[in-house]
C-alpha cells in the first residue's frame, strides 16, 4: 500500500506545483483598449484609406491649375503618287509643347476649393468614427468589468453557501436540525455554483466581445481592470451649456458644416461655364524626311474657349448643386437637433445613475445587516432555513445591482464622452 500511495502523492505534489506556477493573466486596462482599437480595428484603416483618398482627389483637382507639359515623336512612311503638298517616304516629327490655364471665371478655382472643404469633411468624418469607436469600446469594456465583479459575486455567494452547508450539516448530526434543512442547504449550494458558472461564461463572452470592438483576433488571455470611471468635467452642468461645448467639438456637425461649403463653391464652379476660359499655349518642333536633316519651327497662342448654348445643361446643374446645398443645410439642422438629445439624454443618464448607485449601496448594506442577524437567528434556534436563503439571495441580488449600477455610471459617462464628440 505504501509503494502505491507514494507515486500518487507525487504525481498530486506536482500538479500542485504546476498549477501553482501558470503565470497570472495580464491586466487590459480602458486606456489600452482605446489604443489598441485605434490603431487596429478594420473600421479605422477604412476611414484613414477614404481621407487619403480625398487628399489625392484634392491634388487632382489642383492639377488642371498648374502648367500641362508634353512631348510627342512619329515616324511615317507614305507609298506611291505623292498628293500636291504632301510628303513621299520616310517622314520624321518630334515636338513639344506646354499650355497653361490663363482664367477661366472660377471654373477650376472653384472644384479645387470644394475639394479642399470636401476634405476637410471626411477628415472630420474619420474623427467621428474614431467617437462612435471609443464609445462602443468603452460600452464593451464597462460590460466586460461588470461581468467579471458579478464573478465575484456569484463566488462571495459561493462561499457563504459552502459555510452554510458546513454549520447546518453540525446542527443536522447533532440532532438539533431536521434533515430538511441539510438538503435545502445542499440545494442552495448547487445553485450558487451554477451562478457562478453562468457568470464566468457570460464574462468569456463579454471579453470576446471586447475583442471584437478592440478589431483584434486572439485569445482573451488578460484580465479587465474594474476600476471605477471618472467624474467627467461639466458632466452636472445645465443642458445649454453642455449643447455649447458639444456644437464646437462635435466632427459629425463640423463634416455637414465644410460639406455645404464644398457644395457651395461647386456652385460658383458651375456657374463659371456661362463665361469663357482663356488657354495660353507654347510649342516647338522638328521635322523632316531624314533624321539628320530636321527642321525645328516654334509657335505661340492664346485660345479661347466659350460654348455660348449647352441646351440649358449649366443652368440645370446650377439648380441641382442649389437643391444639394438646401438639402445639406436641414440635414445640418437635423443633426443639431440631434446633438441636443443626445447631450440632454447623457446628462440625465450620468444623474440617474449617480442615483442609482447611491440607493443600490445603501440596499447592499441592509442585504448584509439582514444575513448576519438571520445567521444569529438560525445558530440560536429561533430563526428557520427559508429565512437563512431568503436572507442570502437577498444579499446576492443586492450586490449584483450596485455593481450594475456602478457600471451603468461609468457607460452613461461613455454615452456623454460621444455626445461631446470625444473618441
Amino acid at each position: 500500500m505504501t509503494r502505491l500511495l507514494i507515486p500518487l502523492f507525487a504525481c498530486l505534489l506536482a500538479v500542485a506545483s504546476s498549477n501553482a506556477a501558470e503565470p497570472a493573466l495580464r491586466t487590459l486596462t480602458l486606456e489600452d483598449a482605446l489604443k489598441t482599437a485605434q490603431s487596429r480595428h478594420p473600421q479605422m484603416r477604412a476611414v484613414r484609406a477614404q481621407t487619403e483618398a480625398s487628399s489625392a482627389r484634392v491634388s487632382e483637382s489642383k492639377s488642371a491649375l498648374l502648367p500641362q507639359v508634353g512631348a510627342s515623336g512619329s515616324y511615317m512612311y507614305g507609298a506611291g503618287r505623292a498628293a500636291p503638298g504632301s510628303l513621299a517616304g520616310s517622314f520624321y516629327r518630334f515636338g513639344l509643347s506646354a499650355s497653361e490655364l490663363v482664367y477661366d471665371f472660377g471654373q477650376t478655382t472653384g472644384k479645387w476649393n470644394a475639394a479642399k472643404a470636401t476634405l476637410q469633411s471626411v477628415e472630420a468624418q474619420e474623427r467621428n468614427a474614431s467617437v462612435q469607436l471609443g464609445f462602443g469600446l468603452r460600452s464593451a469594456y464597462f460590460t466586460a468589468a461588470a461581468a467579471r465583479a458579478l464573478v465575484k459575486v456569484a463566488e462571495e455567494n459561493l462561499r457563504n453557501q459552502d459555510a452554510h452547508l458546513r454549520q447546518i450539516q453540525g446542527f443536522v448530526e447533532a440532532g438539533t436540525r431536521p434533515e430538511i434543512d441539510l438538503a435545502q442547504a445542499r440545494t442552495d449550494r448547487a445553485n450558487a455554483k451554477v451562478q457562478l458558472i453562468n457568470a464566468q461564461v457570460a464574462y468569456d463572452t463579454d471579453k470576446a466581445l471586447l475583442n471584437q470592438a478592440m478589431g483584434v483576433e486572439s485569445p482573451a488571455d488578460w484580465e479587465v481592470t474594474e476600476a471605477p470611471s471618472q467624474p467627467l468635467v461639466g458632466e452636472d452642468a445645465n443642458a445649454d451649456d453642455l449643447m455649447a461645448v458639444a456644437i464646437k467639438s462635435r466632427p459629425d456637425l463640423l463634416s455637414l458644416a465644410r460639406q455645404i461649403e464644398a457644395q457651395e463653391l461647386t456652385t460658383g464652379s458651375i456657374q463659371g461655364a456661362y463665361a469663357p476660359a482663356f488657354t495660353a499655349s507654347a510649342g516647338a518642333s522638328e521635322l523632316g524626311t531624314a533624321l539628320d536633316d530636321l527642321r525645328w519651327g516654334a509657335q505661340a497662342g492664346l485660345s479661347l474657349n466659350w460654348q455660348i448654348f449647352g441646351g440649358g445643361i449649366t443652368r440645370a446643374q446650377v439648380l441641382e448643386s442649389r437643391a444639394n446645398t438646401a438639402a445639406l443645410r436641414a440635414q445640418y439642422e437635423l443633426q443639431r437637433q440631434q446633438v441636443r438629445t443626445d447631450v440632454e439624454q447623457a446628462r440625465l443618464g450620468v444623474r440617474a445613475a449617480k442615483a442609482a448607485i447611491e440607493a443600490a449601496h445603501e440596499a447592499t448594506e441592509n442585504a448584509r445587516i439582514r444575513l448576519t442577524l438571520a445567521e444569529g437567528r438560525y445558530q440560536a434556534g429561533v430563526g428557520n432555513v427559508i429565512e437563512l436563503g431568503d436572507a442570502q439571495l437577498a444579499l446576492t441580488t443586492a450586490a449584483a445591482q450596485e455593481v450594475q449600477a456602478i457600471f451603468n455610471l461609468a457607460s452613461a459617462r461613455a454615452k456623454l464622452l460621444q455626445a461631446f464628440g470625444q473618441p
